[in-house]
């Protein structure tokens, strides 16, 4: 009897399942923010530049998407973005030597240090927004307003359950 989910090939749901697609569409959607941003006029060049060469990637979007415009401890990004605090502190030591963050004292514990968003920092911030409110229209008119609605109610119910 065949499979009413994976009728023809029995190996096929291993490129077809959600959790393959979802991962595709993220990589892709990523991608297109990294490649907006690297033409964005308003990123500071040596930045623009590093996007430009690949050399920013989606795990360096983990600091601009979780890092608290007023700052966060390493602790915090690394548990926001899913990440171990050591892989957190490499991306952020890379994020400080572009410019992108500093660190500085924490005002409530002395003994703690806060990562923050330098001026350039904020700029990217912003060239981020922009990226990703583009590439949300660019998928809109992709898969159309009604589909586009439908993902986004789902994966907002799945991801809060």
């Amino acid at each position: 009897m065949t499979d009413p989910v994976f009728p023809i090939d029995p190996d096929a749901w291993r490129q077809t399942h959600l959790g393959r697609l979802l991962g595709h569409a993220m990589r892709r959607f990523d991608e297109r923010v990294l490649a907006l941003m690297a033409h964005d006029a308003d990123v500071p060049l040596a930045l623009s530049n590093l996007a430009a060469r690949a050399q920013v990637s989606a795990a360096h979007i983990h600091i601009t998407r979780h890092l608290s415009r007023e700052g966060s401890r390493l602790t915090e990004l690394a548990e926001r973005a899913g990440m171990t605090k050591q892989a957190m502190g490499t991306l952020v030591d890379q994020c400080e030597a572009w410019g992108l963050v500093t660190r500085g004292p924490d005002p409530l514990d002395a003994r703690a240090r806060r990562v923050l968003f330098t001026a350039d920092g904020l700029a990217w911030l912003e060239a981020f927004r922009n990226a990703v409110a583009q590439a949300e229209r660019e998928f809109r008119a992709s898969v159309g307003d009604e589909i586009a609605t439908v993902v986004t109610i789902g994966l907002e119910a799945y991801a809060a359950t």
